[in-house]
């Protein structure tokens, strides 16, 4: 890991951090605001974000990770496509499918059965993330659009930020969840003691918001519907873990014994779109996957 410090002088005070490290490093201003969201990136010594404005004095501490050799190469995965024009795809993803390579990815990602399925992906998000405009969990199942082209890619990412995108889940939670519809507002950032997960704080954090509704109650565990309004990493998972309702199977953020469910129980069934081209509204759905109906089923017939 390649490590650089700086000391903020008075010609540069009042920058945004990320504008000050891109004329410092040889990176781009994405590439910079990437690792301060992984927490590489530490302003007197605490995690930051991107538009801080830097003071004089600051300290400034950026850690790069080793990059990997990744290369794409298109992979015959039998992708289950939902809907496909000229400017769109949508695929129901499977669980334990990665959606684009990163460092130590190894299994085929859902972007190499794109570039098998079809050559023409938008180039919007780099060489490695041809076509994606948004993503979900790779223990995570469900709807995903990918773009074809790059005005496409812009109307899609446009509405997911103006929230006219609509994203549903169906889960299975622990315990009985008492209210049949609420909303959680609470903001999620990085969990200060490990890199790999998130957490609900007030350090660092992007404002998160999701809503649910409960389907079904067992003894022990709750049959949810849930529908995002913001898109932050692990945002239900973290939400659920905070107000102690865990995902059950959640590998990272549920710390009680659960069947076999290869990961969470978490599926992304509902997906409402605007068309890029024909400005239809359009909505898929698309059933949840067996190891979700078998484990739904065993719930019901012993009563839990």
């Amino acid at each position: 890991m390649e490590q650089f410090e700086f000391i903020v002088e008075s010609n540069d005070a009042k920058m945004r951090i990320d504008q000050y490290l891109t004329a410092k490093l040889p990176y781009s201003r994405s590439r910079i605001q990437n690792l301060i969201d992984q927490g590489y990136i530490l302003l007197n010594d605490e995690e930051t974000k991107s538009n801080t404005r830097v003071k004089v004095g600051d300290e400034i501490v950026v850690d790069v990770p080793e990059a990997e050799s990744i290369e794409l190469r298109p992979v015959d995965l039998n992708l289950e496509i939902v809907y496909e024009d000229s400017d769109i795809i949508v695929v129901n993803k499977p669980k334990n499918m990665i959606v684009h390579p990163g460092a130590g990815t190894k299994d085929p990602t859902l972007v190499e059965g794109l570039l098998f399925h079809c050559k023409d992906l938008s180039g919007i998000n780099g060489a490695l993330r041809p076509g994606i405009v948004h993503r979900i969990d790779k223990d995570t199942s469900g709807l995903l659009v990918a773009a074809k082209n790059d005005v496409a890619h812009q109307s899609l990412s446009q509405q997911l930020s103006t929230k006219t995108m609509r994203r549903s889940y169906l889960g299975v939670v622990h315990g009985v969840v008492e209210p049949d519809v609420a909303t959680i507002d609470a903001p999620i950032g990085r969990d200060t003691r490990d890199r790999q997960k998130m957490m609900v704080t007030d350090v660092n954090a992007r404002h998160a918001v999701t809503h649910f509704r409960v389907l079904e109650r067992f003894k022990e565990f709750t049959y949810v519907e849930f529908e995002l309004e913001t898109g932050r990493t692990h945002q239900i998972r973290v939400h659920m873990q905070y107000i102690k309702h865990p995902l059950m199977g959640d590998p990272k953020y549920a710390t009680r014994n659960t069947p076999n469910t290869e990961g969470q129980m978490l599926h992304a069934y509902k997906l409402t779109l605007i068309h890029p081209r024909t400005h239809e509204t359009m909505t898929f759905t698309c059933e949840v996957p067996e190891i979700f109906k078998t484990t739904l089923a065993e719930l019901q017939k012993r009563g839990d």
